[in-house]
């Protein structure tokens, strides 16, 4: 179970590495760009938007699978045997948000397709948008219910 986890993982870390040096680097191109001969990028802040959400979301399945949550470790020494069962919980409780979350989105994305929604400026549709979004929130989940399942073992806490 350990070798698809790693897999997967890192193949969402590098797919969002990759957008946020795309974001980075349109950044750059449209400051220089802006300084030095007046010319910004069109739509630049529009597309980083995109580029910003493709790699937040796109990001999160990795940390439920690299069990790399920000967490309070009080329990871990007054009750160190209770932990794995508390972070099964834990991932069974974000299953049920990250579900809630992905029907929810869905249902925004649905109207934003359906009404033809786009940016303001370069006219991207909206549902492109929503595209990774949804995309991570139920890789999330999906990994949340994994780890749930009990993929915590070998766990580095």
């Amino acid at each position: 179970m350990k070798n698809w986890r790693t897999f997967v993982a890192k193949l969402c870390g590098l797919t969002a590495a990759a957008f946020v040096a795309a974001m980075v680097l349109l950044t750059v191109a449209d400051v220089v760009l802006r300084a030095l001969a007046n010319k910004p990028i069109p739509g630049a802040l529009e597309i980083v938007e995109l580029l910003l959400a493709c790699s937040f979301f796109l990001a999160l399945p990795a940390t439920f699978l690299r069990d790399e949550h920000i967490v309070v470790d009080i329990i871990d020494g007054v009750a160190p045997r209770r932990v794995p069962l508390l972070k099964r919980i834990a991932a069974a409780f974000a299953v049920l948000a990250l579900s809630m979350m992905a029907w929810q989105g869905w249902i925004v994305a649905r109207d934003a397709l359906a009404f033809g929604d786009v940016t303001s400026y370069l006219s991207i549709p909206r549902i492109v948008y929503w595209i990774p979004v949804l995309a991570g929130i139920i890789g999330a989940a999906a990994a949340a219910l994994a780890m749930a399942a009990g993929g915590e073992k070998g766990s580095k806490r």
